[in-house]
């Protein structure tokens, strides 16, 4: 068998027991519509060729029907020309490439990240199958081994997705239909026997050499990925090792630039004036109740500030910023090297045929233009108008999670104030960084739940728009969800980066929102609180990920197989100790596998942390590749051992993710630019040695203003402010100086970095030179096929 489904039923003689008269009757009727609509799919199923065999258990107060299924060869045969799945013509010597071990071998240090795998895939030269043609490819004398398990669970996908069970007009088509409305529990391919028998089949390999702890120094055997789960699985996870692969440097030099500013903040001379002025500042209020407070306060702030805002960062912000434009283009060299070894060098533009459940509820057909084949059609004027009623309802959501944003604020300044006015030593002196970890929390929290909200959302509306291939369809889900997600997560931190404390005001001319101060940066500056903001949602958020990747899915499998093993009384079809034993028993303990989705984002968002606000935290990608060495193997032994075996897809890449990438690139390197001109203290440490004092003393003095005079005639105190204005408020010449550097220092920066990064892009080929030879080979040997009339592959052959 290769595909299982599964529901339950509540025997006679406990559906009875139900409570109520009026709420068995309504069960009575859901169950009878239930009964009908799984009785004309499963005969549609027969009727179709399908091999069933059909076991039953008693767990609890229930009783579990497992259907077995399997296509027989005349079934396979059709639906596999009907979906243009490839087969094997003519075998090929594998050759596995990696840019680290080419380096290692050039400069002779032996690679210990290689590791011999067994059982690998052999390659071939393939081609979409056709039944006539059958003689043709390789293998095709042995029934039972020519289509591999992957490419039957997609047949039987496609059956159980376009078969129809009521009214085509009522949608009533397909096993996912049937799944939402709970007439089936779970329908899943089965996965190969469990890693602890004897014989090693592809799953063992797998579990033993991928998912084991101990090979978290190995390469992943990409390939063995790819034959058991598919391409799509197979891409997520090369892409995973190949960006994990890539942190290793830009760890490295973050590491070193930490340390520099290490050695920077001993020397610093601001650091020193403000330690040591005792009370020769006198600051004014940071809120309407806040106090007085001597500038030495800040003293151990200020100096964690300085070991993240130095010149070294500004390197290693130009640094990663050509880091990932780099990342990036290679990526697309080994994306286009691992299509072509796996067979879909053109799967997007040519061979990806319609969703089945769009081909279920298409309205009409159209001649495709590429193929010339009848296809189901939905009008793009609709689709359009679909895509733009569902902008408006993102739109309105993105609304209310800046409305949020806005409480956090409020709450920020509303604690302060409440803190400062509780009389506690230790709150007055650490109000301001109470209140902004405590908002992080909170901020997270909420995050979090919204996104449990919009995701359901994102999932309707796409599905509404009617996308015609799965690619379009995973695509234009991503996208919305991302963007969500993009303002949830960043917007905190872009707050805080760009907004806070820059519209303040100054002493006796505050400015206010809703009657509310506007809030300031903390003691220590709108950096250190950046850099916090960072490692919180950062460690915090990966810590979090992490834990519940390994503790959510052992749990509900436990419980799965703890209600199970509760269970006394068995069906007809057999015993206990065998049922329990029986391999679609136990993956229907397994967890439901719900997409890469998460795994993508989760990875994605991560990227974003370490390229937007690399500046304020160098250790940020360090902090990455901890996670990124750790979540490999979480994530492989999830899929191994805690999720059902998904049904395998084809794909040609990352898909959209790739775009979200590019765009986040480009997107850092203007807010680096920014963080660095308005937020950083670099610029104006620059100014002040090269117009005043090359070795900063006094800059302290420099950089504070005197609070005006009628602002001191109200309060009968003098204090000092962080501000570049004279004793009447009005902006000094200083500040209209250090605003052209900033705005120069911005335009030279994002030019330099834009052109850097556009010439290595045009340096550096998408596509590697040997993929194109073998390209142009393959094509070579589908022309001489066609003329000796051995297989109608046509141009379409490719590897």
């Amino acid at each position: 068998a290769d595909f299982v489904l599964v529901w339950e039923t509540t025997p006679w003689e406990l559906s009875g027991q139900q409570d109520g008269c009026e709420n068995r009757d309504l069960q009575d009727t859901s169950a009878t519509i239930h009964r009908t609509w799984r009785k004309n799919f499963l005969d549609k199923l027969h009727a179709s060729g399908i091999c069933m065999e059909k076991h039953v258990a008693r767990v609890e107060k229930k009783v579990v029907h497992y259907l077995l299924l399997s296509a027989p060869w005349s079934v396979l045969c059709y639906y596999a020309e009907e979906l243009q799945l490839r087969v094997p013509l003519q075998a090929l010597s594998r050759q596995t490439f990696n840019w680290s071990a080419s380096v290692l071998r050039w400069l002779g240090i032996p690679n210990l990240m290689a590791q011999e795998v067994p059982n690998m895939p052999l390659d071939y030269y393939t081609c979409p199958f056709k039944a006539n043609k059958l003689r043709w490819f390789l293998g095709s004398d042995e029934q039972d081994t020519f289509f591999s398990a992957t490419q039957r669970h997609q047949i039987l996908y496609e059956i159980l997705a376009t078969t129809q069970y009521g009214h085509s007009r009522e949608r009533e088509v397909g096993v996912d239909r049937l799944l939402s409305e709970n007439v089936f529990t779970a329908a899943f391919p089965l996965h190969e026997a469990r890693p602890h028998s004897s014989s090693l089949n592809q799953r063992q390999v797998l579990f033993q050499y991928w998912a084991s702890w101990g090979k978290w120094n190995k390469y992943q055997p990409l390939d063995h990925i790819r034959k058991y789960f598919g391409e799509k699985v197979a891409f997520y996870f090369a892409w995973l090792g190949f960006y994990t692969g890539w942190l290793l440097p830009a760890a490295v030099v973050g590491m070193v630039v930490f340390i520099v500013g290490i050695f920077l903040v001993f020397n610093d001379i601001p650091s020193q004036e403000i330690c040591s002025s005792e009370e020769q500042y006198w600051m004014c209020p940071l809120c309407k109740t806040c106090p007085y407070w001597q500038l030495s306060e800040i003293c151990s702030t200020f100096m964690a500030g300085r070991l993240f805002d130095h010149g070294g960062s500004i390197f290693f912000s130009i640094f990663m910023s050509l880091w990932a434009v780099l990342f990036l283009e290679f990526w697309k060299r080994t994306n286009a090297s691992l299509a072509h070894q796996w067979d879909c060098f053109e799967f997007e533009d040519i061979e990806e045929r319609p969703r089945p459940q769009f081909t279920a509820m298409a309205p009409m057909t159209e001649t495709n233009p590429v193929t010339g084949a009848k296809e189901p059609y939905f009008p793009k004027r609709n689709r359009l108008h679909r895509i733009l009623a569902g902008s408006m309802v993102i739109i309105m959501m993105i609304a209310v999670v800046v409305m949020f944003l806005v409480c956090i604020i409020f709450y920020r300044a509303v604690v302060a104030i409440l803190l400062f006015s509780s009389g506690y030593f230790l709150f007055v002196a650490s109000a301001s960084r109470i209140a902004s970890i405590t908002g992080s929390v909170v901020n997270l929290i909420i995050i979090l739940i919204l996104s449990k909200i919009y995701i359901s959302l994102a999932r309707f509306l796409t599905k509404w728009e009617m996308h015609r291939t799965q690619s379009k369809y995973e695509d234009a889900f991503t996208f919305k969800v991302f963007i969500f997600q993009f303002v949830t997560f960043y917007s905190s931190p872009i707050y805080i980066a760009f907004f806070k404390g820059k519209f303040v005001g100054y002493p006796g001319n505050y400015q206010s929102f809703l009657g509310v101060r506007s809030e300031e940066c903390s003691p220590g500056g709108c950096f250190i609180e950046l850099a916090q903001e960072l490692l919180v949602i950062m460690v915090g958020k990966q810590i979090i990920n992490n834990v519940q990747e390994v503790a959510i899915p052992k749990l509900k499998c436990w419980w799965h197989k703890n209600k199970f093993l509760s269970s006394k009384k068995m069906g007809k079809e057999g015993d206990l100790a065998l049922l329990e034993q029986a391999p679609w028993v136990m993956d229907h303990q397994l967890l439901a596998f719900e997409g890469l989705f998460d795994e993508y984002l989760e990875m994605v968002l991560q990227f974003g942390f370490i390229t937007i606000f690399v500046v304020a935290c160098p250790l940020a990608p360090l902090f990455a590749l901890l996670n990124n060495w750790v979540e490999i193997r979480l994530d492989a032994h999830k899929f191994i051992c805690d999720y059902r075996r998904p049904v395998a897809e084809r794909a040609q890449g990352i898909g959209i993710w790739f775009s979200i990438l590019e765009a986040i690139t480009h997107l850092a390197i203007i807010s680096n630019a920014f963080l660095i001109a308005f937020t950083s203290d670099f610029l104006p440490r620059l100014y002040y040695e090269y117009v005043h004092d090359g070795s900063l003393h006094g800059y302290v003095n420099f950089t504070l203003a005197h609070a005006p005079w009628d602002s001191v005639l109200q309060s009968n105190t003098t204090c000092r402010y962080r501000a570049f204005r004279d004793q009447d408020g009005n902006l000094t010449s200083t500040y209209w100086q250090l605003l052209v550097i900033r705005l120069g220092f911005i335009i030279v920066f994002e030019h330099v970095v834009f052109f850097t990064g556009r010439v290595i892009a045009w340096l550096v080929p998408d596509i590697p030179e040997s993929v194109k030879v073998k390209v142009k080979r393959e094509w070579y040997l589908a022309k001489e096929a066609l003329a000796e009339n051995k297989v109608g592959c046509g141009s379409s052959s490719s590897k």
